[in-house]
C-alpha cells in the first residue's frame, strides 16, 4: 500500500472513531427520549446545515458540515433553532416532567462513560504500550539556564518536583519530572534531589520559550535533560561539511566521553562543549565493538536565525534511545480513575490564576484527530488509540455534566430548578441563553482549532539546509 493510501486510510479511521464516539453519546439521548415518550425531531452528527439527511419514521437523521459534536433535537426540552434548525413539528406538544428531562440529559454522558468502560475492558485484556524515560537522574544542564544557575548538576537524582514524588523523567502527568515542571504554579520550581547520597532541596526559576501568535504558548522549562545513552540519530546535512562529518562521526555512534569526562546524557555533551568554550574537543565514541577517538570543533552555522545561538557540531540525537516501552494491563478501575484525575488536574491548572497552563493548551477536534493519527502510525498504534479512546470518552462524559447552559449538566440544573419552582423556566429566555452559549462554544472550538493548525506549521528555518562555514584544510 502506498504512503498516500495508507495515510488516507488512517484519516478515515480517525474520522470513523470520532463519529462512533459522538454517535454513541447522542444515541443515549435518543433512546432515553424514546423511552420517556418525548418527540424526536432530528438526530444529527456535527452541527450546521446537513450535507446529508434522511427521514425515517418521522425523525430526520443527518450529518452537518461543522465538525463539532452532534445533537438530538427535542422540542419538548430546550430548542436551539439557530443551531439545530426550526421545529419540524407543527402541532403543540405536551410538556414533559423534570424527571424525564433529567433522564434524557443524563443518558448521553452515561452512554459515553459506558463506552469508556467497554474500551477499558479491551485495554485491560490486550494491554497497551507505556512509553517513559524511567530514570529521574539529570543527564545534562543547559549552560547558563535556570537549572544551571540554581546549581543542579548532571548526575543529580530528582526525588520530588514541587512536593510531588516523581518516578520517571517523562511519561506521566503525575509521575514525570518534565510534566510536573510544566504544571508549576507561581515563579519557582522546587526540587528535592539526591546528590552523592545526600538529600538536598533546590529552588529554580524557569524559562518559557516565546512562540508565534498562531501557536500555543510554551510551558515552563528549567533546562535539564534525562540521563541515558548519547546515541547519534542523524548527522545534520548542509552546505559544506558539518563539524561532525569532518570528525568522521556516524549515525549510531554512542558518545561516551567528551574531553575525558564520562557523558551521562545527550544534553551533557552540549554542556561539556560549553565548558570548553566551544573549542576543539575530543570525543570518545563507541561504534559497534570499537572505541574511537576523534576531534570535533563546534561551528556556528551561517544565517540570521543562528546569530543568537551557540556553536553546533551538527548532531541530531536518537531521542528514542532513552525511552523504554512496556506492555501494561491496567484494570478498568485504574483507567477510569486515572482519566478522571487527569481531567481534574487539567481543569484545576487551566482555571488557576498562578498556573502557566491556559485554555490554548487544550486540544480541539483537529488536535485530537492529529494525535490519533500520529498514534496510529506508531508500533501497536491501535492499542495506543484504544487507551486514548477511553480517556476521550471519560472527558466527554464529565465535561458534558458541567452545569453550564447547552451542556447536559445545564439541562439537568434547569430541570431541577423547574422541579423546585413547580413551573418551567421561560422557554424563550432559556433558548436565547442556550443558543448564545452554543455559539460561544463553537467560537471557542474554532479558536482552539487555530492553535491546532498553528502547531502543524514548521518553524522558521526548518526544512532548509544548514550552511556551515568553510574550514581551511
Amino acid at each position: 500500500m502506498s504512503d498516500f493510501f495508507y495515510a488516507l486510510l488512517l484519516i478515515l479511521v480517525v474520522i470513523g472513531i470520532f463519529n462512533v464516539i459522538i454517535f454513541v453519546h447522542e444515541l443515549g439521548h435518543f433512546l432515553a427520549a424514546r423511552w420517556r415518550g418525548l418527540q424526536v425531531d432530528r438526530f444529527q452528527i456535527w452541527f450546521g446545515k446537513p450535507i446529508w439527511k434522511k427521514e425515517v419514521n418521522g425523525v430526520q437523521y443527518g450529518l452537518g458540515w461543522l465538525p463539532f459534536g452532534g445533537f438530538v433535537a427535542l422540542p419538548q426540552m430546550v430548542t436551539m433553532e439557530s443551531v439545530e434548525g426550526s421545529n419540524r413539528g407543527k402541532d403543540e406538544l405536551p410538556p414533559v416532567s423534570p424527571l424525564d428531562k433529567i433522564i434524557v440529559a443524563f443518558a448521553g454522558p452515561f452512554f459515553s462513560l459506558s463506552l469508556a468502560v467497554l474500551g477499558s475492558l479491551l485495554v485491560w485484556q490486550v494491554g497497551k504500550p507505556q512509553d517513559a524515560i524511567t530514570s529521574t537522574v539529570i543527564g545534562g544542564v543547559v549552560a547558563d539556564g535556570p537549572a544551571d544557575k540554581a546549581g543542579l548538576l548532571p548526575g543529580d537524582k530528582i526525588l520530588e518536583v514541587n512536593g510531588e514524588p516523581v518516578d520517571w523523567f517523562r511519561g506521566s502527568i503525575f509521575k514525570g519530572v518534565q510534566e510536573q515542571i510544566m504544571l508549576t504554579e507561581g515563579e519557582i520550581v522546587k526540587f528535592k534531589i539526591e546528590r552523592d547520597g545526600e538529600v538536598q532541596f533546590v529552588e529554580s526559576k524557569f524559562g518559557i520559550e516565546e512562540t508565534a501568535f498562531f501557536r500555543r504558548r510554551a510551558l515552563p522549562r528549567v533546562g535539564i535533560g534525562a540521563a541515558g545513552p548519547a546515541i547519534i540519530g542523524e548527522i545534520l546535512e548542509g552546505e559544506n561539511e558539518s563539524p561532525a562529518e569532518r570528525a568522521g562521526l556516524k549515525k549510531g555512534d554512542q558518545v561516551i566521553q567528551v574531553n575525558g569526562v564520562e557523558v551521562v546524557g545527550t544534553l551533557h555533551v552540549s554542556q561539556l562543549l560549553a565548558d570548553n568554550e566551544w573549542k576543539e574537543s575530543v570525543f570518545q565514541v563507541k561504534r559497534g565493538d570499537q572505541i574511537i577517538e576523534c576531534s570535533v570543533t563546534p561551528l556556528k552555522p551561517q544565517g540570521e536565525i543562528f546569530e543568537d545561538q551557540d556553536p553546533k557540531v551538527g548532531i541530531l540525537w536518537d531521542w528514542q534511545a532513552n525511552i523504554e516501552t512496556a506492555m501494561v494491563h491496567p484494570t478498568p478501575y485504574f483507567q477510569i480513575a486515572d482519566s478522571l484525575k487527569t481531567m481534574w488536574v487539567t481543569i484545576s491548572k487551566v482555571t488557576s490564576p498562578s498556573s502557566h497552563v491556559g485554555v490554548d493548551q487544550l486540544a480541539g477536534p483537529v488536535g485530537i484527530a492529529r494525535t490519533k493519527y500520529l498514534l496510529l502510525k506508531t508500533e501497536d498504534g491501535w492499542l495506543r488509540v484504544m487507551w486514548f479512546f477511553v480517556l476521550f470518552n471519560v472527558n466527554l462524559a464529565v465535561l458534558n455534566m458541567l452545569p453550564l447552559p447547552v451542556l447536559d449538566g445545564g439541562h439537568i440544573v434547569m430541570a431541577i430548578i423547574e422541579w423546585v419552582r413547580g413551573r418551567p423556566v421561560n422557554q424563550r429566555v432559556l433558548e436565547v441563553v442556550q443558543t448564545g452559549f452554543a455559539l460561544l462554544l463553537i467560537g471557542f472550538m474554532l479558536f482552539i482549532t487555530t492553535k491546532d493548525l498553528g502547531d502543524t506549521i514548521p518553524s522558521g528555518g526548518e526544512g532548509g539546509k544548514v550552511v556551515w562555514p568553510e574550514v581551511a584544510q
